[in-house]
């Protein structure tokens, strides 16, 4: 899981998938960043079967398959139809439903498998009507168990990587997926690979809580840089 998550997003970065979702960012000594630099292409099963747990001596979480340690920001802008039409701005998302669930704090990772449910029955729809999951990496273990409870398929989940290769910045995380996912839908429209107009953002919060929205995206072409 960890390491299909670095080769998904190797290979988004690669062509070019993140570049419209980040904002350059110059540096005090004026260096520009422009993208994620978390991402490992030579990532490996074989190479992550190596590391020491970090919990438990006779666990599986170790730092290749958890969440980096990283740095970040994001922001998403959310008003009501009419004022985004009083404005002339673009409504790339709509927002459905939105759930948090809560689970045993020591368990705390599987709160997506709870929530997503929650989320769609709100919004009306089953899980097969979601065409993009987002569904955050804080470790390869909950993540990949909540996608299985679900009985999700993985061409669905994380198409473009998660936090294991692109990190998990507390406060930036729910922004920077919905950012992913708006544009990953419209992408798919753009392409006429789009089967679905919905998507999914979740995530486990620590404490024990799970939150799920479901977004739909309107057949418009999404702007640059929103």
């Amino acid at each position: 899981f960890a390491a299909e998550s670095h080769r998904r997003a190797h290979v988004a970065k690669s062509a070019g998938r993140f570049r419209d979702e980040i904002i350059p960012v110059t540096l005090a000594d004026s260096t520009i960043v422009t993208e994620d630099d978390g991402i490992r292409p030579g990532t490996t099963v074989q190479g992550l079967s190596k590391l020491r747990p970090a919990f438990d001596p006779a666990g599986c979480t170790t730092a290749g398959n958890s969440s980096q340690l990283t740095d970040g920001a994001a922001a998403v802008l959310m008003m009501s139809r009419a004022e985004a039409e009083r404005r002339g701005l673009p409504i790339v998302g709509i927002w459905r439903s939105y759930s948090v669930v809560g689970v045993p704090p020591n368990i705390m990772g599987v709160g997506p498998a709870y929530a997503i449910p929650a989320a769609l029955a709100k919004a009306g729809i089953g899980k097969d009507d979601v065409g993009v999951y987002e569904i955050n990496e804080a470790f390869a273990s909950q993540a990949s168990w909540s996608v299985k409870a679900l009985d999700l398929s993985m061409d669905r989940v994380n198409p473009n990587g998660g936090a294991i290769a692109l990190g998990h910045p507390l406060g930036c995380t729910g922004a920077r997926q919905m950012a992913t996912l708006l544009h990953e839908l419209h992408r798919r429209e753009g392409s006429g690979r789009r089967a679905s107009q919905y998507g999914v953002v979740s995530m486990c919060i620590g404490t024990g809580m799970g939150a799920a929205a479901v977004i739909e995206v309107p057949s418009t072409n999404i702007s640059s840089r929103l």
